[in-house]
Parts: structure tokens; sequence; C-alpha cells
């Protein structure tokens, strides 16, 4: 037999299911984790305790429903959609926390970007309005922010994804870096 393994990894925790052939759940778990708020407006999650969460649900989901991880044959993931996330390609160790999408720390950058008439420019290049929901200015202030950040990315030695990229590249040991095209 062979199941699907479908990850949701949201805002306030992970949720895991195993799926048969027919779509039907044979297994579930699910798991909070902390919200961190270093100043008002500013909404944190550490990368690592959302890997450590999310494999603690596939195990359990996979203990529930009772068949061998090698019965596996996809992974779907869903994902929190904005939130960014920084990390080390050599250690695997993000350099800071990741920025939720509901976070409001990069409002003062889209503001002057849009005080310098940039606001069409990046809704014609991205589709997107300028608005700190979206991951671009969450890089920009985690490269002007953390210490060797900037440096240590144009060396190449830094990875960029949302959380879905994160899991993906943690599942894979490193092997790949990417996303889904509708996250991106």
């Amino acid at each position: 037999m062979s199941y699907v393994l479908a990850i949701d990894q949201g805002t306030t925790g992970s949720t895991v299911l195993i799926l048969d052939r027919a779509g039907r759940p044979v297994g579930r778990a699910y798991s909070e984790f902390r919200q961190i708020y270093p100043k008002p407006g500013w909404v944190e999650h550490d990368p690592e305790e959302i890997w450590d969460v999310t494999g603690a649900v596939i195990r359990n989901a996979l203990q529930e429903s009772g068949i061998p991880a090698g019965e596996v044959v996809a992974v779907g993931i869903t994902n929190q959609r904005e939130t960014t996330v920084l990390w080390d390609r050599h250690t695997g160790k993000p350099i800071h926390n990741a920025i939720v999408w509901q976070c409001r720390r990069t409002a003062p950058i889209c503001n002057e970007l849009r005080r310098q008439g940039k606001a069409a420019f990046f809704q014609e290049r991205t589709g997107l309005v300028l608005d700190a929901y979206f991951s671009g200015t969450k890089v920009q202030w985690l490269l002007d922010n953390v210490p060797e950040a900037r440096r240590r990315a144009e060396q190449g030695d830094l990875l960029f994804g949302t959380i879905d990229t994160w899991l993906i590249w943690k599942l894979t040991g490193g092997r790949a870096h990417m996303t889904d095209y509708t996250n991106a």
C-alpha cells in the first residue's frame, strides 16, 4: 500500500495527516509552537522549533496510522506563506528567528519605497503591493540588521526561504532548496 503525508505548517502549530490512496486519513497529529513577540507589532518563530515540532508530529501521525515510513510515497506541504527564514547553507543553522507574515517591522521600509515613488515598479514587477506582509522587505531587514548577514549572503553562504522551503531543505538533508511557484 502507498500513502501521502500532508504537512500543514501553520502560524501557531503543525498538523500532519497520513492519507490512503482514497484520500482517507489514517493518521493525524498536531502540536503548537511558541509565538515570539520581541517588540509591539513584531512576530517571530524559532525555525528550529518549527522543524522539531514538525518532525514530532510526523512521527506521531505515522505511529497512529501504524504504517511504516517506507510506505509514504509523497509529501505535500502547505505553510504560513510569507514567513521568512535565512539560514547558513553549510551548517543548516538559521541566522535569526523567522520573521512571521504578521510582523509589521518592515512597514517603514515599505513606506520609504512608496515615498520614493517605487510602488508602481514593485507592483509591475511582482504583481504585489508594497506591504510588510511580503517576504522581500523581511529579507532586506534581516540583511541590514543581523551582523554579517549581508556579507555572508553576498558570498553565497546563506539560503532564503519561506517555511515550506525550510522544511523541504531539512527533510531532504539539505539536498533540495525549493518552493512551489505559487509560494514564490
